[in-house]
């Protein structure tokens, strides 16, 4: 039988080849799949490979406490984004193989350019991505409502720029009113992207009471907004029903979520400003029409009160003058005055019949321009009808999207569980099993499972890993009695 080893002995003979093999330090780059700090202050860390959907490597990490304080802020303040789980890194590690434990690697130092290329990279395949796919501008291209005053809010409700927000909104000075209601989510760190996604399927249940969506948060650092730079959450923003209006307070970069949300703002307080500047473009629209019209009206009225002065002042004018000129005559020719003053009467009424007409088209003419300028404001009618349509047809591509991602996730779980299942099968075949120092004794062809099948004489076949041997019985035990079978 070939040379055994106790299982401490294997695992220390995997260390001292390890050690010859790898003596010094070497530089690693790897993702990080997991992350904990504990109280003493060491992380540890879990690395993987990935190639495409499949991880096809992974090992374990530590950072000791007083390298660990080091290389956190140093990695932090150079890459400008949070030392976390999802991102890529370059380390100096050293190999470590302990019995107990395993092989782990002990980090001694990180390269934080490579962060930085790797991050600008990954941020430009996701944009490619989203381009390529179609759906970059899908949002942009949704029509704002007329005067959007029903507001959902994804925010921190501890966010200083969520109080700032609110505050604008209730205290502008047209005393316009609106309606929020806050979908409260992380901002930053690990659980915000999930948080956020989730804040959105909360509103797409209930889209038909909000005329859009307000993504806010007070400022921060390059690496407190690296969430906003995620695939997952801008594919939800792109094909979301409802505009999405983003006020994260980064004043320098755009992150992808402001570029495909269909605006972006600076702050919180521009946001606020943006609904309220929506708001008074809409009175001052409606103010302006009621101008018009009183205007119009008012005209008229003026237009006709002075000609009606005109005509009464000829009157009184040529009444006067025949008094005055036949006052001495009235006598003598009244037969001639009563025939004057029926010529005179029979041409003021065809005058006045003459205003009348005039007047009536007039008047008709200013209600007919009021009536096309109505029927201009009913078309905004039809655009409301084509935006209900348009939301309908945003709610089938974001389903199909999120059917499409749940798949691919699904399809990844399964394939890691087949490798696991395969991996368990191959341990325990028959001949992994001997290789381990284990054999398979038979007696006349069938396996020997108990002393009792076995006499005096029998010839046994014993099957190691590499032969067989052949045997005679020349005494068995039963249960601690021996029996000598010569």
């Amino acid at each position: 039988m070939d040379q055994k080893f106790t299982l401490l002995q294997l695992n220390q003979q995997i260390r001292d080849i390890l050690e010859k093999g790898i003596p010094g330090a070497v530089w690693v780059i790897a993702e990080i799949s997991e992350l904990n700090e504990n109280r003493s202050g060491h992380c540890y860390l879990e690395l993987i490979e990935r190639e495409g959907n499949n991880t096809v490597a992974r090992a374990r990490a530590v950072i000791w406490s007083y390298t660990y304080r080091i290389l956190k802020p140093y990695f932090e303040t150079t890459t400008g984004r949070p030392f976390s789980q999802g991102i890529k890194i370059l380390v100096q590690s050293a190999v470590e193989y302990h019995p107990l434990y395993g092989m782990s690697l002990i980090i001694k130092d990180i390269e934080p350019a490579y962060t930085i290329g790797d991050v600008a990279l990954q941020r430009k395949e996701i944009i490619e991505k989203l381009k390529a796919e179609n759906i970059f501008d899908m949002n942009k291209e949704l029509e704002l409502p007329l005067v959007p005053q029903n507001i959902a809010v994804i925010s921190s409700k501890t966010a200083a720029g969520y109080q700032d927000f609110i505050d604008q909104l209730k205290k502008n000075s047209r005393g316009f009113k609106f309606y929020t209601h806050l979908f409260e989510s992380y901002m930053q760190g690990t659980e915000a992207v999930p948080s956020i996604i989730g804040a959105l399927e909360k509103i797409f249940k209930n889209e038909s009471f909000f005329d859009a969506v307000a993504i806010i948060r007070g400022g921060g650092s390059a690496e407190d907004l690296s969430c906003f730079d995620n695939y997952d959450l801008a594919l939800h923003v792109t094909q979301f029903p409802l505009p999405v209006i983003t006020g994260i307070g980064h004043e320098k970069d755009d992150t992808i979520v402001d570029m495909v949300a269909h605006t972006r703002l600076k702050t919180p307080t521009a946001v606020a400003e943006f609904f309220i500047g929506g708001a008074e473009r809409f009175h001052e629209l409606l103010k302006e029409f009621k101008e018009r019209l009183t205007g119009t009206v008012e005209e008229a009225g003026e237009l006709f009160q002075l000609q009606l002065n005109g005509f009464a002042q000829q009157l009184a004018d040529i009444t006067g003058d025949f008094v005055d000129s036949k006052v001495k005559n009235l006598t003598q020719k009244g037969n001639i005055l009563q025939f004057i003053v029926n010529r005179f009467s029979y041409k003021q009424d065809k005058k006045l019949d003459s205003l009348r007409h005039s007047f009536m088209s007039f008047a008709l003419l200013k209600i007919h321009m009021a009536e096309k300028f109505l029927a201009k404001k009913g078309g905004s009618l039809y655009g409301l009808v084509n935006e209900a349509q348009n939301k309908k047809l945003h709610y089938l591509d974001y389903l199909a999207g999120k059917v499409k991602y749940n798949l691919n996730r699904y399809l990844t779980k399964q394939k890691e569980k087949i490798s696991f299942n395969e991996n368990a099968i191959r341990l325990l075949h028959p001949e992994n099993i001997l290789k381990r120092g284990y054999s398979i004794t038979y007696s006349k062809g069938k396996p020997v499972k108990s002393v009792r099948q076995l006499e005096a004489k029998d010839e046994l076949e014993t099957l190691l890993s590499d032969g067989r041997i052949k045997s005679l019985i020349i005494k068995k035990e039963n249960n601690g009695t021996t029996k000598n079978l010569l």
